[in-house]
């Protein structure tokens, strides 16, 4: 397996959870109660799974090795993901503010959660379609085998260090349960 299908396969699991994501969002501007502490779980998958995990793979191994391999970060593809991963990071602290006060009985705060949940989501559909269909078939064609491979296994560092034994599975217990309350 080469390290861009780990990542794609990865896309799967954060493109259901931005499924589950736009759908609280819907449920919210409805005005419908929605279970704070699901918020919590969509927020945690995001931090954990999507940013310190798979981001983290991309940031700090796989564009590294592009750009050494040639491929510009500056007024490139490379700077606009990480420009990006910047905006979808600040979306995410957006949502976790609102959806603290609205923890707290405060359903003003859904407004705003829905504003940065609907930017969240939106900037990564379109992110993952151009990683998915242009960053990566870059990477394929400029990283040789040995290197693929040390990718591969620094991913599985990362994914240990990051998130420690278990937890990826725990994340994805996770994404199937609000999958069965929100996806039905």
């Amino acid at each position: 397996m080469k390290p861009t299908e780990l990542l794609k396969e990865e896309h799967v699991d954060i493109k259901t959870m931005l499924k589950v994501l736009a759908k609280i969002g819907q449920e919210l501007e409805r005005g419908e109660e929605t279970n704070p502490n699901y918020l919590d779980t969509v927020l945690e998958f995001i931090k954990l799974f999507a940013d310190k995990c798979h981001h983290g793979k991309e940031e700090d191994l796989l564009f590294p090795a592009m750009v050494k391999a040639g491929i510009p970060k500056e007024r490139g593809p490379i700077g606009v993901m990480l420009e990006e991963h910047g905006w979808g990071r600040d979306f995410v602290n957006g949502m976790r503010e609102s959806a603290g006060k609205y923890k707290q009985g405060d359903r003003l705060a859904a407004p705003k959660f829905v504003e940065n949940a609907r930017n969240y989501v939106k900037l990564l559909n379109q992110h993952i379609d151009k990683e998915d269909n242009i960053l990566y078939a870059m990477a394929d064609m400029h990283l040789d085998e040995k290197k693929q491979a040390e990718l591969l296994a620094g991913f599985a560092k990362i994914e240990e260090e990051r998130l420690g034994a278990g937890k990826h599975e725990e994340l994805h217990e996770m994404l199937r349960h609000l999958v069965s309350v929100y996806l039905k």
